[in-house]
């Protein structure tokens, strides 16, 4: 269950579509100096971080090998693994039979490909600029050797001309080869060209016009509607910089950005694309990284998986999940803390809503949990340290007999903590409070609604005095007059 639900549908979402091929065959033989006598493998990239193999050949003494099929090989960015996870890539395209000779002491540098335009481009491309890099280099080197004024100056001049060469090339080379593979795969790669931004009014260059323009012309030359980018790094790769790196990491502007990206996938009417988008922006926040922002995995469920925008046939998975967002929907940050049934350790019940604290921390745990015990103290010392300064420490035990809860509260000190117990063993912590693990905490707020959950036991106080001085800050700021508040002054 906790690792994870989204990843249990990967093989179901992608592999059929994934193996459906023409019967056209393929063949690729090379020749690999610095390989011999060994297997390896040809594989196409699945995001940045994932390879599907398609076959494997071995290679002689010489290096040669050859990989082929009956079935055409599905489009994409492949790489043939070697010995040491060395890799070549390759673009596979219309045509699917063809050679190549490269050296692993300098693969890109070495390659001559016979037979395949896609490649031949694709490396011819690489070469070039390997070769105005390498007289980079050089007049780095130089500059290095004389610091005087004049070599200075001579190694920017030389250098700019460089950067005017290589620049001229690129233009050159995707001009005249707009139709191809390679250079979709070269200009989606690339970042939007930000022309000169107008000046803010300190009169230098405005930082957020660029940001804005950056970001609204992100995805220009991408093609939704190309598949081949899902079997490549590309697509993957500029998910994460849009979603997790340009947008604030709050609920509300992932659900805006994650809604425009998986539209623009739609737009594209490519399944796999739209398939493998909604797909891996959903399991990036089934468990995310940054505190509060699993909303977008509950919204992402809601909106195309439980509508079927998101086509899936393994129904239990679905349901699965389905449940699985049932229970972290009430407790996800912003909400009201649904209601504890529990008691003190003399029966009387105990309200958590009726507690008066600027914040609440609930601790969920087990007495004969080896990551609660080691946390108990953490906890009495927070509590100890903040009695009567605004923080209340509720510590609830979900597991184990009252006689167990109790001499849990005797061993570890725990006088300035209220506890607290269900008698009626009748809730279900995981379901109904999102707890797989123990310890797991939540910090409420006066009203409380959650700000925080699933904290260390250690980050709590950091957190609160955190959250204390953004709650200064912005009471701080003065709030902004009415239109009339001059005209009212004057009166």
């Amino acid at each position: 269950m906790k690792k994870l639900l989204l990843t249990a549908l990967f093989g179901l979402l992608f592999t059929p579509a994934l193996l459906a091929q023409t019967t056209e065959g393929f063949r690729i033989a090379s020749r690999i100096k610095g390989v011999r006598d060994t297997t390896c493998v040809l594989a196409h990239y699945f995001g940045a971080g994932q390879y599907i193999p398609k076959d494997t050949a071995r290679a002689d003494a010489e290096g040669n090998l050859v990989f082929e099929g009956k079935k055409r090989l599905p489009e994409g960015l492949f790489i043939v693994v070697t010995p040491k996870n060395r890799y070549i890539e390759l673009l596979i395209a219309d045509d699917q039979e063809f050679s190549f000779e490269t050296d692993t002491a300098n693969v890109i540098k070495n390659m001559k490909v016979t037979g395949s335009k896609e490649n031949e481009l694709f490396y011819t491309y690489q070469q070039e600029l390997g070769k105005l890099y390498d007289e980079a280099q050089v007049i780095s080197a130089e500059r290095k050797l004389h610091n005087d004024a004049t070599s200075a100056a001579m190694a920017t001049e030389k250098m700019a001309v460089l950067q005017k060469k290589a620049q001229t090339y690129r233009e050159q080379f995707l001009k005249e080869n707009v139709s191809s593979f390679a250079v979709k795969l070269l200009k989606a790669t690339a970042d939007p060209e930000v022309p000169p931004a107008p000046k803010a009014s300190n009169g230098r260059p405005d930082s957020v016009w660029v940001f804005n323009y950056y970001k609204s012309h992100f995805w220009d030359d991408y093609d939704f509607s190309d598949e081949r980018f899902v079997r490549s790094p590309v697509l993957q790769r500029k998910l994460d910089r849009y979603i997790k790196e340009l947008t604030v990491q709050t609920t509300d502007s992932l659900i805006k950005e994650a809604d425009y990206v998986v539209s623009k996938a739609r737009a594209g009417k490519n399944k796999e694309t739209i398939s493998y988008t909604i797909w891996y922006i959903t399991s990036q926040y089934e468990q995310p990284k940054i505190m509060g922002t699993d909303g977008l995995f509950v919204h992402m469920f809601e909106k195309y998986y439980a509508t079927g925008i998101m086509p899936v046939t393994d129904t239990s998975t679905i349901r699965r999940i389905g449940e699985r967002v049932a229970t972290l929907k009430p407790t996800l940050v912003g909400k009201t803390m649904p209601a504890v049934t529990i008691s003190d350790t003399l029966r009387k019940p105990i309200n958590i809503q009726t507690i008066k604290s600027d914040y609440t921390v609930v601790y969920f745990y087990d007495p004969h949990c080896g990551h609660c015990r080691e946390s108990a103290p953490k906890l009495k010392k927070l509590s100890d340290d903040y009695k009567g300064k605004g923080v209340a420490v509720v510590a609830v035990a979900i597991e184990q007999s009252p006689e167990e809860w109790k001499k849990f509260i005797r061993e570890f000190k725990l006088t300035s903590v209220t506890h607290g117990y269900d008698y009626s063993m009748r809730t279900n912590y995981r379901q109904q409070y999102d707890v797989w693990t123990t310890p797991t905490v939540y910090v409420l707020d006066k009203n409380k609604k959650i700000i925080a959950r699933k904290l260390p036991v250690e980050q709590i106080e950091d957190f609160i005095q955190f959250n204390r001085k953004q709650q200064a800050q912005t009471a701080k700021k003065p709030e902004a007059a009415p239109a009339n508040a001059k005209a009212s002054v004057k009166k």
